[in-house]
């Protein structure tokens, strides 16, 4: 029964958490973070363990996977070189650094590299509520570090751990063999993955099983190759970017309707449960240390914080300036960006929650049977540095976009500009061939020519940022009232007549369901437009 009330604790956990952000103006994961320690205030709570697996296993394909299918590849491909960098070199000079400093305060060399890979990567997901206030390079590059990263930092964990228990050996050759077999190794299984994934979705009509196809990819991706030892994290990646690409003309509309629905929804929940974990696992490993070691915790959550803001912010700077004098470019030039924009990118490398998964994935005894050194002080330094890179580059980060003072980027509203017209104005071109292979009636033509030609005029003037009082505007606008006011009254009456029992609940959801997605389409294209 307990884990029945865990997961009820845990989603009234990240609905308490995202109502109080709301309220009070605060980052949600700032609030699910307080949340979740007040949580683990509970003593059957704080008692409760996942296992480490799961955590790492259950939450993070599909993380991954959302977010590779909702990232640009385009502006990937153009900041390739940036995204490698800070995904490869900053991730290991991070954790070894963290490392250095680790061992310093007392740590085993193999702890303190756990804790250095448990740190290294970043979070996009905590940068995700400022996405509209930076450019659409800066946050894709962001996000793909993010996705990349965690795969670098995996196999660094993996070695740490596997040195501390006695499964690995250090050794130049043994170490870049496990590098070539993750990256490579796990590249190779996300393409078989996505091209099993597309040959099935060509097959499936039914939107439920090519919706449980899409389920299933990021756990198959992320198992197959955690069996041959390579990058879960790349295999995930690599299977969703390849799916991004392909989907658009593959997937049918009302597949990806039904996935447009689930899957932001499920992202939602895991992302808010895993900050409210951070939360109860501070409390936990808290009360498993005395009052020394907290103090020595304390001490290490401050100085490693300070590490990675400083890694970050040094790589950010001293790689620009190395590439600038190797790189001369005329092209690479105009992809230089200013001091302000990346001091922005610097205070941007939050900790969330993909750290404290790796954190929690600490076994919790060795091959001898004799506990893992530290796997308290770790879950405590990487919780407090999670709380620590959250509040306060989440209260930083927002005076220094204004300070940094960036240019508002319009390319991805001129760009939705430009394929909804080319898209119109060729409908409306082959629109009479179409007709006239379909057999269509001409008046039927005729209507359906205007309520296009309409759609271009508003799109055109909502392109041209002219006013709200624009011809094509106000009649758009009094459109779409009109028939949303007309589907509210539908729906009243259909509810009627089943209050009335002249019609059954089963009818009476279909044509909700119809109604629903008329008044959907409607409401969206009123916001767009």
């Amino acid at each position: 029964m307990l884990g029945l009330e865990l997961v009820v604790l845990l989603g009234v956990a990240v609905l308490v958490g995202q109502v109080v952000a709301q309220r009070f103006g605060v980052a949600p994961p700032v609030a699910l973070l307080v949340v979740g320690v007040l949580l683990g205030l509970v003593p059957a709570v704080r008692q409760t363990q996942l296992p480490p697996e799961v955590v790492l296993l259950l939450f993070l394909p599909v993380l991954l996977y959302w977010e590779s299918l909702t990232t640009s590849m385009r502006e990937i491909r153009s900041n390739l070189r940036g995204i490698v960098l800070l995904s490869t070199v900053l991730v290991i000079l991070t954790a070894w650094v963290v490392a250095v400093a680790g061992h310093a305060l007392g740590l085993p060399w193999g702890p303190a590299w756990a804790l250095g890979a448990a740190v290294a990567p970043t979070d996009a997901t905590a940068v995700g509520v400022l996405a509209r206030s930076l450019p659409r390079r800066q946050v894709t590059v962001l996000r793909a570090e993010s996705l990349i990263n965690d795969g670098t930092a995996l196999v660094i964990f993996g070695l740490a751990v596997g040195l501390t228990v006695g499964e690995e050996h250090l050794t130049l050759p043994h170490v870049g063999a496990l590098f070539l077999l993750a990256y490579g190794g796990g590249a190779a299984i996300g393409v078989v993955v996505a091209w099993v994934n597309m040959n099935l979705r060509r097959r499936l009509d039914d939107p439920l099983l090519g919706n449980l196809v899409m389920i299933l990819a990021p756990f198959t991706a992320y198992l197959l190759a955690e069996l041959i030892h390579a990058s879960g994290v790349l295999a995930v990646v690599v299977s969703g970017l390849i799916m991004a690409q392909v989907a658009p003309s593959l997937i049918r509309a009302e597949h990806r309707r039904q996935a447009l629905a689930f899957w932001p929804l499920l992202t939602f929940i895991i992302n808010g449960a895993l900050f409210v974990l951070v939360g109860v696992e501070l409390q936990y490993a808290l009360r498993h240390l005395n009052r020394s070691d907290l103090q020595d915790a304390l001490i290490a959550v401050g100085v490693v914080s300070v590490v990675l803001i400083a890694v970050r912010f040094a790589f950010l700077f001293s790689s620009a300036y190395l590439i600038r004098v190797l790189d001369r470019r005329p092209e690479q030039r105009l992809r230089r960006i200013s001091h302000r924009a990346r001091t922005v990118s610097g205070f941007a490398g939050f900790r969330g929650a993909v750290s404290l998964a790796v954190a929690l994935s600490v076994p919790e005894t060795l091959d001898s049977g004799e506990p893992f050194p530290d796997r308290a002080f770790i879950v405590f330094v990487t919780s407090g540095v999670i709380v620590v890179t959250l509040v306060v580059q989440g209260l930083l980060l927002p005076g220094v976009v204004r300070w940094a003072r960036l240019p508002r980027d319009t390319s991805v509203d001129e760009e939705h500009v430009l394929a909804e017209t080319m898209a119109t104005e060729e409908a409306i071109e082959v629109l009479p061939q179409l007709a006239a292979e379909l057999g269509t009636a001409p008046k039927v033509m005729e209507w359906l020519r205007q309520e296009y030609e309409a759609h271009l005029a508003t799109v055109r003037a909502s392109g041209a940022g002219t006013d709200d009082d624009h011809p094509a505007l106000l009649h758009n606008r009094h459109y779409t009232d009109l028939r949303l006011a007309l589907i509210a009254h539908k729906r009243a009456t259909v509810v009627r007549l089943r209050d009335e029992r002249e019609i059954d609940d089963t009818v009476l959801r279909q044509l909700q369901a119809a109604l629903d997605n008329e008044e959907v389409r409607l409401a969206g294209r009123e916001q767009v437009e």
